[in-house]
């Protein structure tokens, strides 16, 4: 702001009295700043064990649900995309070699608990 701009108010200002500061200002200033502490002891406050204790607690709240969330996504498996039967995946062709194979293997099964222990 130019003096020209404005007159009257620099007028005012020219007139107003000076700041004085009060008498030992420079030495109270120096008192107040030698009195605070150290920025390491307000560092050593702000990670104090009364503000880590609760904060580390919520941090492995936090950390223990993004786990079971994201660990419960792979174990579910969306209603829409089950797998259908294997059965319904043959073409009917196939369904005599399938027919053979249950045989096959129901006879299998069947061999395994007779008492023959000859063949032992």
């Amino acid at each position: 702001m130019k003096r020209e701009d404005d007159e009257q108010l620099w007028d005012l200002l020219g007139r107003a009295a000076a700041p004085k500061p009060p008498p030992f200002f420079a030495r109270n200033v120096l008192r107040q700043v030698r009195q605070d502490p150290p920025w390491s002891d307000r560092a050593l406050h702000w990670f104090g064990l009364r503000r880590l204790i609760p904060l580390a607690g919520l941090a492995l709240a936090i950390a223990s649900a993004l786990i079971l969330l994201h660990t419960s996504s792979f174990r579910q498996q969306p209603s829409g995309s089950s797998e259908p039967d294997l059965l319904a995946k043959i073409d009917p062709q196939d369904y005599e070699v399938v027919a053979d194979l249950d045989d096959l293997v129901a006879s299998d099964e069947s061999s395994l608990w007779d008492d023959d222990t000859t063949s032992l």
